[in-house]
């Protein structure tokens, strides 16, 4: 049975792709868009920023990994999704109700970052649904999930390049948001499987806290973390500048970054479904140096092209590098704790936040030095010495 088969048929496997996918929706529609409205609509500037992106990342490691921990030793998956759905719920209803640049910082550097919690727990739930089906299956799996993530882009962001072409308020994404995080509420306490009683073997860990960092902070652990961490900084700095450099100077608009940003998720998704049975049994490392190369070839270039016609030609690497980078990690990582799914699960927000700290790095160092085009240089640069460190420390 196929991995997309398995995940419409498994209802954990059901639940945690629909989450995932409501996750996907509110994340595109507001990451593209952080960086106009912390710079532009809320007036941090692009300092201001880099300091908000900066605390967003290290709340959702910290939530994340503290989630993840405390998931393993209760076995209580259920519930530590619940708080971190509420906690969506509240950000996106505080910027629906009273938006403004206090509240623009508490929801989008504290409260939005904690909810995402949810896309760790959502990996370690299919984990744990995957074990009951053969171990060949379990990369598909998790590229059908993450392909659930990106799979909203493609639909929701040709959506808001039509509101942004008509006039809508960029802060219009706020109340969509809600609605979505209401859905994903619904859907943790009607369809998740309960803590008590699930199908496969989840024990709690029996660890403290301290002795649960411990096992994550080992040196061999740490440093493939932070060296994935370095390869998806790329598609930090991505996000980051793609609505600074379309701008309507050049005869681009808000528009065109949801038509971009949506183009890419939607090339990406079908690349990631069939990259598992094309690339069994090669080695990950060198897949996700492969993949590194072909996104710095669009982050690089992005700045550079943002005002031709060739910019749309960029999608094409962005996609396929984006599917290798984005998937072949989840199983690299689940695998470097492989009997703590939540702890597991934490990795990813480790090496979001290794990422995100640094795109945040170039993201100043850029501006400060030249632009948003040397941001881009300074992305892909680290980028792929990460990736470069990856394999050369798996060969030995």
């Amino acid at each position: 049975m196929s991995a997309i088969r398995l995940c419409l048929t498994d209802p954990a496997l059901r639940a945690a792709g629909l989450v995932m996918a409501l996750q996907g929706a509110v994340v595109c529609s507001f990451a593209p868009y952080f960086s106009t409205l912390a710079v532009r609509s809320f007036g941090f500037g692009d300092q201001g920023y880099a300091v908000l992106l900066a605390l967003s990342s290290l709340v959702s490691v910290t939530a994340s990994v503290t989630g993840g921990i405390r998931a393993d030793q209760t076995a209580q998956r259920r519930r530590v999704t619940l708080v971190a759905v509420l906690a969506l719920v509240l950000g996106t209803f505080l910027m629906t109700a009273t938006p403004g640049p206090l509240v623009f910082a508490v929801s989008a550097a504290l409260l939005i970052p904690v909810s995402s919690i949810t896309f760790g727990q959502v990996f370690a739930l299919a984990r744990l649904a995957a074990t009951r089906h053969p171990d060949d299956q379990r990369d598909g799996i998790m590229a059908v999930i993450r392909a659930l993530f990106a799979a909203p882009f493609v639909l929701v962001l040709p959506i808001w390049s039509l509101a942004f072409a008509a006039g809508a308020p960029v802060t219009l994404i706020f109340p969509v948001a809600l609605v979505l995080a209401a859905g994903m509420l619904v859907a943790v306490l009607r369809i998740w499987p309960a803590d008590t009683g699930a199908p496969w073997t989840d024990r709690p860990s029996g660890l403290s806290f301290r002795a649960a960092l411990a096992e994550i902070g080992r040196p061999s652990i740490a440093a493939r973390v932070i060296a994935l961490g370095t390869v998806t900084g790329a598609s930090t700095v991505y996000m980051a500048i793609i609505s600074l450099v379309m701008i309507p100077e050049i005869g681009r608009g808000t528009q065109d970054v949801a038509l971009y940003v949506g183009l890419v998720a939607g090339l990406e998704v079908p690349f990631m479904l069939v990259l598992p049975g094309l690339t069994r049994g090669f080695p990950r490392t060198r897949l996700i140096l492969i993949g590194a190369a072909l996104y710095g070839i669009h982050v690089a270039l992005l700045p550079v092209l943002a005002g031709s016609a060739f910019v749309w030609l960029l999608v094409i690497p962005a996609a396929i590098g984006g599917a290798v980078t984005l998937t072949v990690p989840i199983a690299y990582l689940q695998d470097l704790l492989a009997d703590r799914p939540g702890a597991g699960a934490s990795l990813m927000a480790l090496q979001r936040l290794a990422g995100d700290v640094i795109a945040a790095t170039c993201f100043a160092i850029g501006t400060t030095l030249a632009g948003y085009g040397t941001v881009a240089i300074l992305g892909v640069a680290v980028s792929l010495i990460g990736a470069a460190a990856l394999l050369v420390a798996d060969r030995h």
